[in-house]
């Protein structure tokens, strides 16, 4: 069972998202919140095991300072950013905060339950249409190898350092330092980034998030 907490200003929202969730029997809503302090306070008796949570919020902290907050709190948790964006800056924060996802409020109801079961299964998902508008972008690089390139795309596809050492039959600390260099060499601090930034610089496919 995927615990799901939303947390969005309009009731009207809040209630759409949990009914349309709802319908589906591996997903339990445990709470709405309105705002980002009572998201905070209520983790406890909540227990989610995924936020959805909205970026534009009224009151003392916004949707990024949110996430970030529940990541220091309960890292278990994972936030998936649920917006009328696609600024660029505002991706990066939210993931930068530690968001697993990011997705569209105007997304096909499907993208969001995509999202939600990729990131239950420990992947990032990115919006298809975000991806899209991130892999037609042009920046400079520095190169990464060869190999870093097919660590990244693994990486992408949601697989573990363990599991990319299984598949490339390198050691787990061999991953690791390929990774590290990844992180340094796109300068991004966590996976869901690089992800991102391997879309924007053409390293990684769309379909390779699948």
């Amino acid at each position: 069972m995927i615990a799901i907490a939303l947390v969005d200003d309009h009731r009207v929202v809040g209630r759409s998202l949990k009914a349309y969730l709802e319908s589906f029997p591996d997903i339990r809503v445990v709470g709405i919140a309105s705002t980002g302090e009572e998201l905070l306070e209520r983790l406890d008796e909540w227990k989610p095991r995924i936020v959805l949570q909205d970026l534009l919020l009224p009151g003392g902290i916004d949707g990024i300072e949110t996430i970030r907050r529940m990541a220091e709190r309960a890292p278990g948790v994972k936030a998936i950013a649920l917006t009328a964006s696609t600024d660029e800056a505002r991706m990066m924060g939210a993931l930068r905060a530690g968001a697993a996802g990011y997705v569209r409020k105007d997304a096909d109801p499907e993208v969001l339950l995509a999202a939600v079961r990729a990131v239950a299964r420990g992947k990032t998902y990115i919006d298809p249409s975000c991806a899209a508008a991130m892999a037609h972008a042009t920046i400079g690089v520095e190169d990464l190898t060869a190999r870093e390139v097919e660590v990244l795309r693994l990486v992408a596809s949601g697989r573990s350092n363990k599991e990319i050492a299984d598949a490339l039959d390198i050691a787990d600390e061999t991953v690791k330092t390929h990774v590290g260099n990844v992180f340094a060499k796109l300068e991004v601090e966590n996976r869901a980034q690089a992800v991102v930034q391997g879309l924007k610089r053409g390293l990684v496919r769309l379909e390779e998030l699948e």
